[in-house]
């Protein structure tokens, strides 16, 4: 990847960074609605959460290979980390980094909403245990660009609102963020997939775009159903905290984080035949081990 110097872009050249990379991904041909779906050649690479790991950004993007122009990557939860500079949250840099990398691999790097990310667009209180963080980002905003502010602001809010919600691939898996609760069921609407996503897709506690990030402890019934409407035989989320890096979660859930010392990513070749999460488990990789599988 090439190094783009994002604290001298000025507040109008980060923004059409952003803008550049939000035009990208409404155009993927890949895209149908808020899905986008992957063939069955070449690799691709989930992370779970990353929340503002640098380290770990640098590894998961060597590891991805994207040179390879059949390699794809998944990230998602990219803001909202646990340490702050100078008491502000700056985690828009990540957001700049990566849609610097979505120019440079259009159709490759797929990034998927996530709750942090929606509560930030939508001013929408969340923390990471470091305080509100959606204050504490406008505050790193404030910081290095002062009045020009909202002029990144306004862009990474356009940035957002065009994050799909899942990855599919013809092997049966579907990346997202979280799933809805068991709880949300009766009123999600579960062709979300299949359409944009409208503003009342965001609202907190009814929309389903809210709820399909935020959800949590799904349940196999649960997961049955969503799994036989959506056509899918694994689903692969975040959200929740894996100490271990990765957890099956029954025959159809498997959860990894990619931000904390024992975070992981899943490799999966798309022309692999899929049966269930503890299989898929197998293949994670520890993100430390990631430089010495690189030879460095």
């Amino acid at each position: 990847m090439t190094v783009v110097d994002i604290d001298h872009l000025g507040a109008e050249g980060v923004a059409n960074l952003l803008l550049r990379a939000t035009d990208i991904l409404r155009k993927d041909p890949k895209r149908r609605g808020s899905c986008v779906h992957l063939g069955n050649v070449g690799r691709l690479l989930v992370t779970g959460d990353l929340h503002d790991n640098p380290i770990h950004f640098v590894k998961v993007v060597a590891f991805a290979q994207l040179e390879n122009p059949n390699n794809h990557l998944i990230l998602h939860e990219l803001i909202h980390g646990e340490h702050l500079t100078y008491e502000t949250d700056m985690s828009w840099r990540m957001l700049a980094k990566v849609a610097n990398l979505i120019e440079q691999h259009p159709d490759q790097v797929h990034v998927m909403l996530a709750n942090h990310e929606l509560a930030q667009a939508f001013d929408q209180p969340v923390s990471k245990g470091a305080g509100e963080n959606t204050a504490l980002f406008r505050a790193g905003l404030n910081l290095i660009f002062g009045e020009e502010a909202v002029i990144v602001d306004d862009a990474i809010r356009v940035f957002i609102r065009a994050l799909p919600l899942a990855v599919k691939t013809k092997n049966g898996i579907m990346c997202s963020h979280s799933l809805p609760s068991v709880f949300d069921m009766k009123s999600f609407d579960m062709g979300i997939l299949e359409r944009d996503l409208k503003v009342d897709d965001y609202a907190v506690c009814n929309g389903s775009a809210w709820q399909m990030t935020w959800g949590r402890n799904q349940n196999p019934e649960q997961l049955a159903t969503l799994a036989d409407a959506w056509g899918v035989k694994v689903f692969i989320a975040g959200h929740a905290a894996v100490p271990e890096g990765a957890v099956a979660v029954g025959p159809q859930l498997l959860l990894i984080n990619s931000d904390h010392s024992r975070g992981v990513v899943l490799p999966v070749q798309l022309a692999s035949e899929i049966t269930n999460a503890p299989e898929l488990a197998l293949l994670i990789v520890p993100i430390g081990s990631i430089g010495e599988l690189l030879g460095d």
